[in-house]
């Protein structure tokens, strides 16, 4: 299983190009190999933010884009092992709290995460790739 932060679950199911040649390999075999992909339950949440504030569009209902997204993707949740490993980055770690739980996740759950953010990379405290 790999971890999708949510700019990479967003341009998966909507514009693949923005993916680096290696995360869409990465995915493409995931998928053919029938590995799961994982979605923090954060990012549902970001992406119903986003929607409200206007910075990403649905071709559908935001309800019915969120129920898709569970459908398809596995969703991890918050668990106290996520808390204290959000806690424990370093400083160079995005202070972002959605940032923060998702790479927690990824750390808690043993799981790569495929991320273009590069604060997040360079910090090395997430096993990443991009």
């Amino acid at each position: 299983m790999i971890l999708l932060d949510t700019h990479v679950l967003l341009w998966l199911i909507s514009d693949l190009e923005k993916l680096s040649a290696t995360a869409r390999k990465r995915l493409l075999d995931a998928r053919s190999e029938g590995e799961a992909l994982a979605i923090s339950c954060i990012t549902l949440w970001e992406i119903a933010l986003l929607t409200g504030k206007n910075r990403i569009e649905v071709a559908t209902t935001l309800e019915s884009l969120l129920q898709e997204l569970e459908i398809h993707f596995s969703v991890l949740p918050i668990t106290s092992g996520t808390c204290l490993r959000a806690q424990e980055f370093p400083p160079e770690y995005p202070w972002d709290p959605v940032d923060r739980i998702i790479g927690a996740t990824a750390v808690a759950e043993g799981l790569t995460l495929i991320t273009a953010d590069r604060k997040i990379l360079a910090s090395k405290a997430v096993q990443s790739l991009w």
